[in-house]
């Protein structure tokens, strides 16, 4: 008979990816994951394999609970342009207590150039992430909330770009007003 886990999976993962996300990948032990989700190196292997398959597997939830978040925000769409201020300010300005910065973007920096497979995985929630700025712009031009004359595949890989952009920049100042600034120029461009 097994014996039935001594902890919550979803809330040691949590821990994981909040570990992962302050630390990056590499400069984050075993021993750290240890002392930080606070159970046994043996449970985490059985659990979640390795420490990159745990990687992997927070990755997954930050990315997630990211697009959560995102869609809570979002939908229904009021306006395209508050929407997309909506996306930026729930990801620069958190209701919780995240770390700053962004989980998938620090990945990205760190991981992609000597990781095909998490190189893929960001490549695809980048391309998720635009896809989603792309749809948005569609619909305020069908609104006409937004100018047809708008290349809005050019628009949504400049706005994407200042999304990716902000959260590298959210990891090193916590001045709000700068941040907010740069929000608005960015909504700006739709005028």
């Amino acid at each position: 008979m097994s014996r039935s886990k001594e902890f919550d999976e979803g809330a040691v993962l949590l821990k994981a990816m909040v570990l992962f996300w302050r630390n990056g990948y590499e400069k984050t032990s075993m021993q750290d994951l240890v002392d930080y989700m606070n159970i046994h190196r043996r449970s985490i292997y059985d659990t979640f394999g390795d420490k990159k398959s745990l990687f992997l597997r927070a990755l997954q939830l930050f990315e997630e609970s990211t697009e959560r978040r995102i869609i809570q925000q979002i939908k229904p769409i009021q306006s395209v342009k508050s929407s997309i201020r909506g996306i930026f300010e729930t990801i620069v300005f958190p209701k919780d207590e995240r770390p700053p910065g962004c989980l998938m973007v620090n990945t990205a920096i760190e991981m992609t150039s000597h990781e095909p497979e998490i190189a893929a995985r960001i490549k695809k929630s980048f391309n998720k992430s635009e896809a989603l700025i792309h749809e948005l712009l569609v619909h305020g031009q069908m609104s006409g909330e937004i100018s047809d004359q708008l290349d809005v595949d050019k628009v949504a890989s400049s706005i994407h770009n200042s999304l990716i952009g902000i959260r590298v920049l959210a990891k090193t100042t916590d001045d709000k007003e700068k941040l907010q600034n740069i929000i608005d120029t960015t909504i700006a461009i739709l005028d």
